[in-house]
């Protein structure tokens, strides 16, 4: 009798990201799905590039995708150290445009922002315009762009705090857009890391 092996299904992709909805790492994995004909694949957020490349070392996501450098911001520091510390390889790098947008909760105005919130890279990619327009308000760094912009919905921060954030993130938590493309560059991009195990 003829040994049988029986295949195992196929185990769906898993796309590790680091951030969460709305982050500009799912926009990143967004568009490397559809530029390389990824149709079936389901996203994993997982808000730092520690956490990415932890999960793709344990197998527990099949590719992770994670911001390395900023055509402005440089390099993304976080990644740099998170790199360091896993093995992984290197399956594509590619760039998307980031379009930074200043975020409030509903209805209020800016005469109310006394604080804003973002990632590092964000505060960096808007230096110029915070200094020359916010130049009287608090800046503090957070773990993910989407992340401050969640925290704000769901009132983790306070209403006088505004973030930046992406116009998908507005969407998605329910913020008001207060300004668009505040990024110094018009030409913004990040250049993004795809990993395999």
């Amino acid at each position: 009798m003829p040994f049988i092996v029986k295949r195992s299904p196929k185990k769906p992709l898993v796309i590790g990201v680091s951030g969460v909805r709305g982050s500009f790492s799912e926009e990143a994995a967004r568009s490397y799905a559809g530029k390389t004909g990824l149709k079936s694949f389901r996203v994993l957020y997982l808000v730092s590039v520690e956490n990415v490349l932890k999960n793709l070392e344990e197998g527990a996501i099949t590719l992770g995708i994670f911001p390395i450098e900023n055509s402005n911001g440089g390099v993304v520091i976080e990644a740099v150290h998170a790199m360091a510390k896993h093995r992984f390889h290197i399956k594509k790098l590619f760039e998307i445009q980031i379009s930074m947008n200043l975020l409030a909760r509903k209805g209020v105005s800016t005469s109310h922002i006394k604080r804003i919130v973002s990632h590092d890279q964000a505060l960096k990619q808007c230096r110029h315009y915070l200094k020359r327009t916010w130049s009287k308000v608090k800046l503090a760094e957070y773990p993910d762009t989407a992340k401050a912009a969640e925290d704000l919905a769901s009132g983790k921060l306070s209403k006088s705090t505004a973030v930046i954030a992406s116009l998908a993130a507005a969407k998605i938590y329910k913020l008001d857009v207060l300004e668009e493309g505040i990024q110094d560059l018009k030409f913004n991009y990040t250049s993004f890391v795809a990993a395999t195990k």
